[in-house]
């Protein structure tokens, strides 16, 4: 079973994605796939989950799943989780999935593994796959447990194509939600304010580092972003130097992500920078040392200053959009 959660907003791209690992993995075994979706006011929100892959909707619909809170969520994610009987829960790599997956897993007694890339089908049973030593290599492991609760990273697996005629049970799951239980106090929720394009769910991203010299190619980089349809990163150093808002941070203490086209510009590629892109399809580095570690992980990798190579891929790529 796959989980959406939504709070008050719409659902999630990773909602899609989830629903199309798990498709997969379901057709090669013969088996069912439901989703549950948490949040306030969903009714409204499921309409295409069945076209996506669903078997069955759980909807668990509170006022108190407005806003993530973890003790909400977890009552709200047992009651989903025990009405639905299924014995893989699969949760999203963001911020809320990665704080209820533990908390779900040690309450339901389940194995858990975490940041994984790929689900596999296996005579021994089910496979997760996740990156180890810093995204070096790829570990496949089989949970024992009969539960078993794995988190996923963001964009690491492929949405289903939707098919109009697929139809799904809907379930409404009431859960035990009371707050006078809760053993920690919301004081205050922020959005983190974005222009444009989230980065975690950005195809393209364009990430610059301490090769860059200083703030202002980040508005190069920024145009580059916009043309391509994706979303300006940067690597720790960036940030430290207060190049760019630590949102843009890409890396194992900033953002896990997984886009079709990662360029990697001024940045040597330190293995906490490298941890976090590992589920990019394509890497582009630009760097002048040809012995930065970047090279060692990009697919297509240009050894120069990145001035001599920046205005005129800008210009190629204007030229194309005209």
């Amino acid at each position: 079973m796959a989980f959406a959660l939504t709070g008050s907003g719409p659902l999630p791209q990773s909602t899609y994605e989830l629903l199309g690992g798990a498709r997969a993995v379901a057709d090669a075994a013969g088996g069912q796939v439901h989703l549950a979706v948490l949040g306030a006011g969903v009714a409204g929100k499921i309409g295409d989950l069945a076209a996506h892959g669903a078997d069955r909707i759980l909807v668990v619909d509170s006022e108190h799943l407005a806003v993530y809170h973890p003790d909400a969520y977890l009552a709200a994610a047992r009651a989903a989780a025990e009405a639905s009987g299924a014995d893989v829960l699969l949760l999203p790599g963001d911020t809320r999935g990665r704080d209820l997956a533990p908390r779900l897993g040690y309450h339901l007694r389940a194995g858990i593994v975490t940041d994984c890339v790929a689900l596999e089908a296996s005579p021994d049973g089910l496979r997760f796959v996740k990156p180890v030593y810093g995204g070096k290599a790829m570990a496949r492991i089989t949970v024992r447990t009969d539960l078993k609760v794995a988190v996923m990273r963001q964009r690491s697996l492929d949405p289903r194509a939707p098919d109009p005629s697929r139809r799904a049970e809907v379930l409404n799951v009431e859960a035990a939600i009371d707050p006078s239980t809760f053993r920690t106090q919301v004081v205050d929720h922020i959005s983190e304010e974005t222009t444009g394009i989230r980065l975690e769910d950005a195809p393209v991203v364009v990430s610059g580092g301490r090769g860059l010299g200083g703030p202002e190619p980040f508005k190069q980089l920024e145009e580059l972003a916009r043309l391509l349809g994706g979303a300006v990163g940067a690597s720790r150093a960036a940030v430290d130097a207060g190049w760019v808002p630590p949102s843009c941070q890409v890396g194992q203490t900033g953002k896990v992500i997984g886009p079709d086209l990662y360029l990697a510009i001024g940045i040597s590629g330190a293995s906490q920078h490298l941890a976090g892109i590992t589920g990019a399809k394509t890497i582009v580095a630009i760097n002048k040392d040809e012995q930065a570690p970047i090279f060692g992980v990009a697919h297509i990798g240009v050894v120069a200053d990145y001035r001599e190579v920046l205005p005129h891929l800008l210009e190629e790529v204007r030229a194309a959009r005209a």
